[in-house]
């Protein structure tokens, strides 16, 4: 393995044995079974992953795809089926936060029991220890038996020790933000040192947010496959996708993995049916915002309108077909179409919406989202109790929101949705995300991603007064 390559994982796979009742096993492990009585589950299939040091990679997936069961493996805790793992370096895992305490030893002893097992000396440990026990902050409970502990103060003492052993190498699974808002800050802020310190980072966890923000490159699993790799935000975009059930895997499975660039085209051809009914839809000749003429090619003119309009030409698209977005804009206070929004300012976002057959409750939706690919803000009709009414194929509706904007100055973009509920189910009709780009323009611009409108006064104190 090469100095630079903190986890390799070559060709691995994981499959459990699942047997319907207890004696089938025993029958099994005998001799004595004279049919097969047992399912393989394959948890992991032929999955590779390289992880540089220094690297911050995050792993994202539907559940039951496979995101613990790798980092298990990865750190020893579960044996692969096949292939092989390597590492190189100390790590600190987050697994199962507070997995390997003895319930009957106070705190101190499970830290010191916890530092070994990640490969620390009793020395060393020592050393860390007043770091460790002021970043817990359970105060004289640490000399209580663990099993005393409320769940609150158990994952505090569980993700102090894993955070300050100082690892070369940090696992997390789903274990970034616990305890109240005051501990989790802590768990962000030192997880930022982390990537400041250089330290090679690995880490599942459903809040894309986190993803999108930390992670340097994601990586999709899928029933147990390697989607693709690459940036959070155009894996993110699949995922969502496979959130809905309207990505599959190509042929063959894992033989024809994405990657990076390939990620965009295979999204686009994940639902050729739905895709080739949105086409249809759409009037010869008309390219709208969305910048789809039937043929699916543009002129040079329409490119340069797109641009001038703040259309994205790569936008990922996707759904069902029920309903086609064929136009969206925004418009200032003044209701002149814009891209600009002056911050502070009334301003609308206009979706026009065709249906291509009988839906019955739609909801239109759009979202903001930074140049991060986080996700600032976002509404829809249903939330906002604007439209709960069925539509008829052929039906077209003009969507609007009006709001002030309040977002900092800055680049943002915009994405739209036309979803809903059949029989029970949440189904995506059309979606368009990263659709346009919205610059807010600001000659003020306070902390965080919005600005609060606050009135700030100072003034003088009386000499004398109370």
């Amino acid at each position: 393995m090469k100095n630079d390559i903190a986890i390799e994982v070559k060709n691995l796979t994981k499959s459990y044995t699942l047997y319907e009742k207890p004696g089938d096993r025993i029958k099994d492990s005998l001799g004595l079974a004279k049919r097969k009585k047992f399912k393989e589950k394959i948890a992991l299939n032929n999955v590779n992953l390289t992880v540089k040091k220094g690297e911050t990679v995050g792993i994202i997936g539907t559940n039951g795809s496979g995101k613990s069961t790798i980092l298990k493996i990865i750190t020893g805790v579960l044996t692969p089926t096949s292939g092989e793992v390597n590492v190189n370096g100390h790590i600190s895992a987050l697994l199962e936060l507070g997995a390997g305490f003895n319930m009957e030893y106070n705190g101190i002893d499970n830290i010191y029991l916890n530092g070994m097992m990640i490969g620390f000396s009793e020395d060393e440990i020592e050393k860390r220890m007043d770091a460790i026990l002021e970043f817990a902050d359970i105060g004289d409970y640490v000399y209580q038996p663990v099993k005393t502990y409320s769940s609150g103060m158990f994952v505090r003492l569980a993700f102090a020790v894993a955070i300050n052993i100082d690892p070369e190498i940090l696992i997390v699974d789903e274990a970034l933000s616990v305890g109240d808002v005051f501990f989790q800050a802590k768990c962000y802020h030192k997880f930022e040192e982390f990537k400041k310190k250089g330290k090679t980072i690995l880490f599942v966890s459903h809040d894309l947010s986190s993803i999108s923000k930390y992670c340097d490159r994601a990586v999709l699993l899928n029933q147990g496959v390697l989607i693709g790799e690459g940036t959070p935000k155009k894996m993110i975009d699949i995922y969502k996708q496979v959130l809905v059930g309207q990505y599959s895997l190509p042929s063959g499975e894992g033989e024809n993995l994405l990657y990076d660039d390939d990620i965009r085209e295979a999204a686009a051809k994940a639902d050729n049916k739905a895709d080739s009914k949105i086409k249809k839809s759409t009037s010869e000749g008309s390219v709208g915002k969305s910048g789809k003429k039937k043929d699916g090619k543009k002129t040079f003119s329409e490119w340069a309108a797109e641009e001038e309009s703040g259309a994205n030409p790569d936008t990922l698209e996707y759904g069902d077909g029920a309903a086609s977005i064929y136009e969206y804009f925004t418009t200032d206070s003044n209701g002149v179409k814009s891209n600009s929004i002056i911050k502070g300012t009334d301003f609308t976002v206009h979706m026009k919406v065709r249906f291509n057959r009988d839906v019955a409750a739609p909801i239109f939706a759009l979202t903001f989202k930074n140049i991060m690919g986080i996700e600032i803000t976002g509404t829809n009709s249903m939330v906002e109790k604007a439209f709960l009414e069925p539509v008829k194929a052929g039906d077209e509706k003009e969507i609007t929101f009006t709001q002030k904007m309040s977002l900092q100055g800055g680049e943002y973009l915009l994405s739209f949705g036309v979803t809903g509920f059949e029989h029970n189910d949440f189904t995506v009709y059309h979606r368009l995300y990263d659709a346009l780009n919205i610059t807010v323009v600001s000659d003020k611009n306070t902390v965080g991603y919005y600005d609060m409108n606050t009135t700030c006064k100072v003034r003088d104190i009386d000499a004398g007064t109370d």
